[in-house]
């Protein structure tokens, strides 16, 4: 499984200047790793070219060819643009443990990865991504 590495996010704020920079429901999930409800985001279904950032801090995360349909409520990518772009981190809230992805660049909470769903996709991944935590930037 890809992952970036541990470290110090490059970008850093304080909780206010977060706070300051993203609405209360983009802060909510990139910043309190709460989830979206599913069928509701704004690129859950969108099939446009281009390259998925970081609300955030604008680092590249995913590329609109790695996209694919999962049926899941939430935008759906079998792979990161750069196994640098994300950090892989244990999750063990909600009684299950899971995957949680976060931005490289500045630490903010995307979603969380899955394996071995069955899903045709090269990776056998499911890397199962809040809308909100995104900003799709089209192919020109």
């Amino acid at each position: 499984m890809a992952s970036g590495t541990e470290s110090e996010p490059r970008v850093v704020k304080s909780d206010q200047q977060w706070r300051e920079q993203l609405s209360p429901q983009e802060y909510a999930v990139l910043r309190q790793a709460a989830t979206e409800r599913p069928f509701t985001g704004e690129y859950t279904d969108t099939k446009t070219e281009g390259v998925y950032e970081c609300r955030a801090c604008g680092a590249e995360l995913f590329r609109s060819d790695t996209k694919f349909e999962s049926h899941c409520g939430w935008p759906s990518f079998y792979d990161p643009a750069d196994t640098d772009a994300v950090i892989l981190r244990e999750d063990r809230t909600m009684g299950m443990v899971r995957i949680e992805v976060q931005c490289a660049a500045c630490h903010s909470h995307l979603g969380h990865v899955f394996e071995g769903e069955g899903y045709a996709t090269p990776t056998d991944q499911r890397y199962c991504i809040n809308s909100i935590s995104l900003k799709l930037v089209p192919a020109r």
